[in-house]
């Protein structure tokens, strides 16, 4: 995996730590909002933290897209996991929650899983039934048919061998 690679992974775990954070500091302040009462949620939208919070939240969502579009999902939500640690470090020091240790034992596990998902690779090959070798991620992503596909659109057109 290059550099980039590891910084888009970076990026998701810390846009997604701070913007949860952010967005539950801000919540504690904001008070209670109901879904029936849109005008609370509108308030709760323009205290700083929120907006910081939902601004961060919209950085982890366009680098997990990114992630997304070079890896498996199996590969990209655990590499990310980190994320679970430094929240619950945030909730902890910061936002002065209480963290018990059942919470901090699953965090450990769910981290200690990255190493399982580290070692593999980040995208799913497929070999065909026919022998065919395996197609690569930009090839699988690109849209253009499958030599299968190719056969199948050809029968259903009328273009295909009679």
């Amino acid at each position: 995996m290059t550099f980039r690679k590891y910084v888009v992974l970076a990026g998701v775990t810390v846009f997604a730590a701070a913007g949860d954070s952010m967005l539950a500091h801000g919540m504690k302040q904001a008070g209670s909002i109901s879904l029936y009462h849109l005008q609370s949620v509108f308030w709760a939208v323009l205290n700083p933290w929120v907006a910081i919070g939902i601004l961060l939240l919209l950085g982890f969502l366009a680098a997990y897209m990114h992630a997304l579009s070079w890896a498996d999902l199996t590969y990209v939500l655990p590499a990310t996991s980190l994320g679970y640690v430094i929240l619950a470090l945030v909730a902890k020091f910061a936002l002065h929650e209480q963290v018990s240790p059942m919470r901090w034992l699953g965090i450990a596990m769910i981290a200690g899983g990255v190493g399982f998902v580290a070692g593999g690779p980040s995208v799913t090959t497929h070999s065909h039934a026919d022998g065919d070798s395996a197609l690569g991620a930009k090839e699988a992503r690109s849209g253009a048919p499958l030599p299968t596909e190719h056969a199948a659109a050809a029968a259903v057109s009328g273009r295909g061998k009679q």
